[in-house]
């Protein structure tokens, strides 16, 4: 029989109003790659807060048997202290210290007179980064990688800390897919060559079949079943039905392709970085979108699309732009995103907690904040009519909350992008440019957030998509740009697109420019 190395039995937390986890049932087997799966604000990073110590022993009901002995973490280097280590969907790194400070912060290597021995922390962070198939200078400043980098790092770390079980909440979320199978491949050699247990939340179902040897699906603060995931034919549409409570016969809503007359034209958009003077990051680029249509674009992380969006939104990003814009068919001057928004211009950023939110205010003060103007009485905010917006919103897109006074930051991040997305719909924009709007989100908000876009290309606004995920944008849109090395190679319509069509346009390279820099 298997040993279980966890076992979380009849875990119970309640917070202020909500209860968010209700007998709960855990048993990962020592070893395995066990997966959590469950709409956003169904609890799975409640009972790994739970798990590590985030949530101390004396605040929940239940009980944590861990290597058969019931624990009662405190804090969490009680459960670190035992293996157990978590890497939280934010990372936890220190941008401006060195890969070895943070590999071994807290956690430090001393020598003589209890002095941090920085050649033993240099050579030891070197050995471990080997480990994770990093080759990288120990002393080089974390914010000089990228993200999927970082990724490896966070597990780095764990290793310092003798880890036996590891946890992970949405790892890949922000990974393109070269780092995603990057970081799947090292849970695997974790597993097969030294042991190591593994936990991962992921709303990508293809990465928990892919890895996973079972999965525990939870909703609404309950454990529905524990599945065998290997080799399960079907296993996703079973996910599915588990996560949401029904089945859901297609991911993308339905709707009429009504497509009306030009609302919004980029002729040849260009800008440069701006911190590197001579390095051009959109170059040339030219598309359009038409009243109820919407238009994705796509592109390998660093084609630009960002950047491209950024820019077009009152210059947020870039220096020396050049290009034109037109709104309804008359050029328009955007300067700021005050102008923007003027112009009827809106951006939900791709980071909806750093850029698209502000996470200590209220729901209220989130949805209103783009257009306080429409609430301006004699100077100042007409506050019941504020409330009374909010709850329209509320309700309109299903936002789960107990009341609109509610602190956005304690929100699923589902619930989050549905602020985001009410605060442009109310500033009341004829185009929206949605950056990775359903990143770190499950099916069902997903589904949701879809017939959002539906409904307001219904309404004859024009919605712009950019996503690393192919088949939510061959799911979503009219027609598909493709973006390389800060050029547009490619504009398909969606009934010719396939990924593979879509995937060699995005990785063509530049015929006659440097990829980095013009001369």
């Amino acid at each position: 029989m298997p040993k279980h190395i966890l076992e979380m039995r009849k875990i119970t937390k309640v917070f202020p109003g909500v209860k968010a986890l209700s007998d709960v049932e855990l048993e990962v087997i020592e070893g395995e790659i066990h997966g959590i799966c469950g709409e956003n604000g169904a609890g799975k990073s409640t009972l790994m807060k739970v798990l590590s110590g985030v949530y101390p022993y004396g605040t929940y009901e239940g009980d944590i048997v861990y290597d058969g002995e019931v624990q009662k973490f405190h804090s969490i280097p009680d459960s670190e202290s035992k293996g157990i280590v978590i890497i939280h969907q934010e990372l936890a790194l220190i941008p401006y210290l060195s890969v070895a400070e943070n590999i071994f912060l807290g956690n430090e290597r001393r020598g003589a007179g209890g002095m941090i021995d920085w050649n033993l922390t240099n050579h030891e962070a070197a050995k471990l980064l080997a480990k994770v198939g990093l080759d990288e200078n120990p002393t080089t400043p974390v914010n000089q990688l990228g993200v999927g980098k970082q990724q490896l790092i966070e597990i780095a770390k764990a290793l310092s800390k003798d880890v036996r079980l590891l946890i992970l909440d949405e790892p890949t979320s922000a990974l393109n897919d070269d780092d995603s199978e990057h970081l799947l491949q090292l849970l695997r050699n974790l597993k097969e060559e030294q042991g190591i247990t593994s936990i991962m939340i992921s709303h990508k179902l293809n990465e928990i079949q892919e890895i996973c040897d079972r999965t525990t699906i939870i909703r609404d603060g309950h454990t529905i079943e524990t599945i065998d995931v290997a080799g399960q034919a079907g296993i996703q549409d079973r996910i599915i039905r588990g996560m949401v409570g029904r089945d859901l016969t297609n991911r993308y809503p339905t709707r009429e392709h009504v497509v009306g007359e030009e609302l919004f034209r980029v002729e040849d958009w260009s800008v440069y970085h701006p911190t590197q003077p001579g390095r051009i990051v959109v170059d040339n680029a030219s598309f359009n979108v038409r009243k109820g249509e919407v238009v994705g674009i796509a592109g390998v992380m660093g084609a630009g699309r960002t950047e491209l969006a950024m820019s077009l939104f009152g210059r947020s990003y870039g220096r020396d732009i050049t290009g034109r814009m037109y709104m309804h068919g008359e050029e328009v001057n955007v300067t700021d995103v005050s102008s923007a928004i003027k112009h009827g211009l809106a951006y939900a950023t791709e980071d909806r907690k750093r850029y698209g939110l502000n996470l200590i205010e209220d729901v209220r003060r989130n949805i209103s904040a783009a257009a306080l103007f429409k609430l301006a009485k004699r100077g100042w905010v007409d506050g019941n009519k504020e409330i009374k917006v909010a709850e329209e919103y509320r309700a309109s897109m299903n936002i789960k909350t107990p009341t609109v006074m509610q602190t956005v930051g304690n929100l699923s991040g589902g619930n989050q992008q549905k602020v985001v997305l009410s605060k442009w719909i109310y500033s009341d924009a004829d185009v929206l440019i949605l950056d990775e709007p359903t990143r770190g989100i499950d099916v069902g908000a997903k589904y949701e957030i879809y017939t959002i876009i539906n409904r307001l290309v219904a309404a004859g606004k024009a919605v712009i998509i950019i996503s690393s995920e192919l088949p939510e944008l061959l799911g979503t849109c009219d027609r598909i740009y493709t973006l390389a090395f800060g050029v547009v190679t490619g504009e398909v319509p969606v009934a010719e697109a396939t990924q593979e069509k879509l995937m060699t346009l995005m990785t063509q390279e530049k015929s006659t420019k440097d990829k980095e820099v013009r001369a």
